[in-house]
């Protein structure tokens, strides 16, 4: 299945979501989204559910000759995650990406920043927390984050996703109570390629969809 775009995307995710809910499996919701593209699926989930919907910034640790190929992740102050066998493979060492953990470092503090406004983090205390992005590739920032949400004592964990590598989705599995992955292509390449429609989102795109969500 090839989603139109992320809106798209969120519905038929949301969808499944809801049918988990009306079974008990998702109590005192709370969704959160990883910015940027991850927020347009997590607000239609979060419509869906009836709920609050917030951002974890994980910043991806790339190298420095292919920034996209991602090694690692950052969450708030937490120490980088690395995939150690990523960096021997690839004959790198933490110290050596240490210029690129603390620009991305920089760069998720002034997101977390404007996006937040001045607003605390969600207490996940004894609540579902539900970890949305809009696709999985390597799997580097989404296990950043749920080791993240973990740490704040949620009642559960959720990670759902459109779509992924079915690599990913499966080493996933150790980090949630719960992954949701409705697409899972043999010959992954990447997500962008399972979107029609895969623009870029802005901050502006961002804060929009918290604010509209914040008003249902």
């Amino acid at each position: 299945m090839q989603f139109h775009d992320r809106g798209h995307a969120g519905r038929e995710l949301a969808g499944r979501l809801r049918i988990r809910q009306k079974q008990g499996a998702l109590p005192d919701p709370v969704v959160l989204a990883l910015p940027r593209g991850g927020v347009a699926v997590a607000q239609e989930v979060a419509l869906a559910l009836g709920a609050p919907l917030d951002v974890l910034v994980v910043r991806k640790i790339g190298i420095p000759f292919h920034e996209e190929y991602g090694v690692g992740a950052i969450v708030g102050d937490d120490d980088p995650l690395f995939d150690e066998r990523a960096l021997e493979q690839l004959g790198l060492s933490e110290s050596m990406l240490a210029p690129v953990v603390e620009r991305e470092r920089a760069e998720l503090h002034r997101r977390e920043r404007l996006y937040r406004q001045g607003r605390p983090a969600p207490d996940l205390t004894g609540r579902t927390a539900i970890v949305v992005d809009d696709g999985l590739a390597t799997g580097s920032t989404a296990r950043a984050a749920l080791r993240s949400v973990r740490r704040q004592a949620p009642a559960r964990v959720v990670l759902a996703v459109p779509v992924g590598s079915p690599e990913a989705a499966d080493g996933m599995r150790d980090e949630a109570d719960e992954v949701l992955c409705l697409e899972q292509p043999p010959t992954f390449m990447a997500v962008g390629l399972c979107y029609e429609d895969f623009e870029q989102l802005t901050d502006e795109d961002v804060l929009k969809a918290l604010h509209t969500t914040a008003e249902h």
